[in-house]
């Protein structure tokens, strides 16, 4: 049985990859090095409009992103990007494609990273101007290498699979950005899918285990496809130790793609934040209106910030098991439900108090 918890091994194992990997700063939070996995999101706002970008980045910040990326698409993004990284709360990193000038000027104007892809930044003459800009600014730089945007001499080549395609592109640009002396670098390395993002990553890790990665399923779709698809991806990576810092893109307010990450550290025993739901299915021996019992637990859930493991069972099968082994739970039987709270029975409730009663009971003991 493999142990996903931090720190759970013994001495005498090996350590994860990415406790191998060099740490870099973002701003104030730290990428690889063993230090937590760490969640990223993008903003949908202009960055022409720094009221509403800082709007979504406050959003952001609240349910527990780490660090935000903005896009700079051209230079009259530029004043607002400024005043975006006065004001956030969060390390603001600079998305920056096909014009190297806009890195450079972000770097300058209080930017805590940058992202570009190398391969469509133009001639090295301009990246390593980048990688300049980034050392005098003391960032990091991430190299984002994506299917949809290889270097042209790697992408035309048929004797290369996909992934092969992508770990030599980004294996290229690692080793050019190191030759010129610059080690701050976070790698992503992306495609929409699912097995060639954990072989690419796979590959990537046993060729740079000193480089951290940013994970993420590129173009992965709307909130169901897209959750699928990222989660099936990255909980293979994550549980063998691979990633230092992930973004689950969905085509979805950004808003929804912060929680499904911090779901996906919690479920895998790597990180908490928020409390946990255990509730099962239903069937026919249920004797309440479980689905919408659950339902707005989960909903009232979302203003609880402990981390605790909040279980609703619905019937005597597993019901009694799994609401003593949570923090609080309810077991329900005909009409009724028995709260539980670290192992020990309450009390017995009506069906239509069983919410009522167990927040009640959350935040006398939680909050």
């Amino acid at each position: 049985m493999i142990d996903l918890r931090p720190n759970s091994r013994s001495t005498s194992e090996k350590p994860l990859p990415r406790e191998l990997t060099h740490q870099v700063h973002v701003g104030s939070v730290a990428v690889g090095g063993g230090a937590p996995v760490s969640v990223q999101s993008m903003c949908t706002t202009k960055t022409t409009e720094p009221a509403s970008t800082l709007a979504q980045i406050h959003d952001l910040e609240a349910l527990g992103c780490e660090i935000v990326r903005v896009a700079i698409p051209q230079a009259d993004a530029l004043d607002g990007f400024g005043e975006i990284c006065a004001s956030s709360p969060l390390p603001v990193v600079a998305d920056i494609h096909f014009d190297h000038r806009l890195a450079i000027e972000a770097a300058r104007r209080g930017a805590s990273g940058l992202r570009i892809n190398p391969g469509n930044i133009g001639s090295f003459d301009k990246v390593d101007a980048v990688i300049d800009a980034a050392g005098e600014a003391g960032i990091p730089i991430r190299i984002g290498v994506n299917a949809g945007s290889l270097d042209k001499a790697i992408d035309v080549r048929e004797d290369l699979t996909q992934p092969q395609k992508l770990v030599q592109s980004a294996v290229s640009f690692v080793r050019h950005f190191e030759e010129r002396g610059f080690g701050d670098i976070v790698l992503s390395a992306k495609v929409h899918d699912v097995p060639a993002t954990i072989l690419t990553n796979r590959e990537l890790s046993r060729e740079l285990p000193h480089v951290p990665l940013h994970l993420g399923v590129t173009e992965a779709g709307t909130v169901r496809q897209g959750t699928v698809k990222n989660v099936s991806a990255l909980a293979v990576l994550l549980s063998e130790g691979i990633g230092d810092t992930m973004r689950l893109s969905l085509t979805a307010p950004p808003t929804e793609e912060v929680p499904v990450a911090w779901e996906l550290l919690q479920s895998l025993g790597m990180r908490r934040r928020t409390p946990e739901l255990v509730s099962c299915p239903t069937c026919g021996r249920c004797q309440v209106n479980l689905i919408e019992i659950a339902g707005e637990v989960e909903r009232r859930l979302q203003a609880v910030r402990a981390p605790i493991s909040v279980a609703v069972m619905g019937c005597v099968v597993n019901g009694p098991g799994e609401a003593r082994g949570a923090d609080i739970g309810v077991a329900c039987g005909q009409g009724t439900g028995l709260l539980i709270a670290g192992g020990e029975t309450l009390r017995k409730v009506p069906e239509d108090r069983i919410v009522d009663e167990l927040f009640a009971e959350i935040e006398a003991r939680f909050e």
